[in-house]
């Protein structure tokens, strides 16, 4: 058994790694080339395009370790078949459980391969690449509108809520053109804070600069809006650097403890999470698809030499794997666009496949 494990994982991690690599040489490829227009403007040099390319290689491994699974696991087994090395092993008691079991093994640890590159590696790393376009961009812009967070507390004066604009995020915990509305109780605007920049604390607090602040006052003989500025002004909030990254950076940039503790903030102020929370169950669900994939690919070792060389398995490969892509994304939007439950919108790609695997797993091993 031991033999033909190892023939199994030495061909499967031979055929798997020779796919990955060249997947990320063309996403690499693909990525400089995008990169090159933006080299000699602010000191953004080639050098800077190729690390910044190299910084989103881990991001794009997660996203195609699946597909590269089941191509590399089909053309390891259309070998084994074509050249009747796996009819061979049958004859000598490889049955279809067995063989299950060891693919179930090797997929298991593509999982947990790309469960670690995913939740760690990939988010710091994409993390890091923005910052360093930033650093040449003056900033990430966060569009025409600018980030929008909530924030509430409790003060002297009584129940205050609060709706922070920020225009860009700058490099470190710096942020730039914030606007912080505060209302009361009653939902009354009572202060406006407009500031050029902000130092968000590690834990807690921001540090404004450049401070103007605009207070509503009411009086029985009518309403003013006298302002203030400030050089600078330390503004006690529960937003901490992890929740506003979460807020300005893109969901796909955050691990699942980022975003579990992001929708925490925004249902502990009643904003809407639903993006977030299939973000959430598909960074928590996709691993598994590895483990779909090797159960996917087992059928074409049944298929004998005569129904299709290896290349034609191995198209057929590429196409299913092209196809969950596609079904994995679209499902997303459509259960972002028709309120799905996040949990089964993440899995149902993943289920379907299951499922189709098992179904020709069984036609073609019980009844051909």
């Amino acid at each position: 058994m031991k033999t033909v494990r190892r023939l199994f994982y030495v061909d499967i991690l031979s055929a798997v790694g020779f796919i990955v690599l060249a997947f990320l040489a063309l996403f690499y490829f693909i990525d400089f080339v995008d990169e090159v227009g933006d080299v000699g403007k602010n000191g953004y040099t080639l050098l800077h395009a190729a690390a910044r390319c190299l910084l989103l290689m881990p991001g794009h491994f997660y996203e195609v370790a699946p597909i590269a699974v089941l191509i590399g696991t089909i053309y390891a087994l259309a070998r084994l078949a074509q050249s009747s090395e796996y009819t061979i092993l049958r004859t000598g008691g490889l049955g279809p459980g067995r063989a299950l079991s060891l693919l179930a093994g090797l997929g298991l640890a593509f999982a947990v391969l790309t469960y670690v590159v995913g939740d760690y590696v990939a988010p710091y790393s994409e993390q890091q690449a923005t910052l360093l376009k930033a650093a040449f961009k003056g900033g990430i812009r966060l569009g025409r509108s600018g980030a929008w967070l909530k924030d509430h507390a409790a003060t002297p004066d009584g129940e205050r809520s609060y709706s922070i604009n920020v225009g860009s995020a700058g490099p470190g915990r710096m942020l730039h053109d914030i606007r912080i509305f505060e209302f009361d109780a009653d939902g009354r605007l009572t202060r406006s804070i407009a500031a050029a920049h902000a130092v968000v604390g590690k834990r807690s607090g921001w540090t404004l600069q450049d401070v103007t602040i605009t207070r509503w006052i009411s009086t029985p003989t009518g309403a003013s809006a006298p302002e203030q500025k400030l050089a600078t002004l330390d503004w006690p909030t529960g937003l901490s650097a992890a929740v506003v990254a979460a807020a300005v950076l893109p969901a796909v940039n955050m691990s699942t403890i980022e975003l579990a503790r992001y929708i925490g903030h925004l249902s502990e102020n009643e904003q809407a999470a639903q993006t977030y929370q299939i973000q959430f169950w598909k960074r928590a669900l996709y691993p598994f698809a590895c483990l779909v994939m090797m159960a996917l690919a087992l059928p074409f070792a049944y298929l004998h030499a005569r129904n299709g060389s290896v290349s034609f398995k191995v198209f057929g490969g590429i196409m299913l794997g092209i196809s969950f892509v596609l079904i994995n994304n679209v499902a997303g939007h459509l259960g972002l666009l028709h309120g799905w439950t996040p949990w089964a919108v993440a899995a149902t790609p993943s289920a379907f496949y299951l499922l189709l695997a098992l179904g020709a797993f069984s036609w073609l091993v019980r009844y051909r």
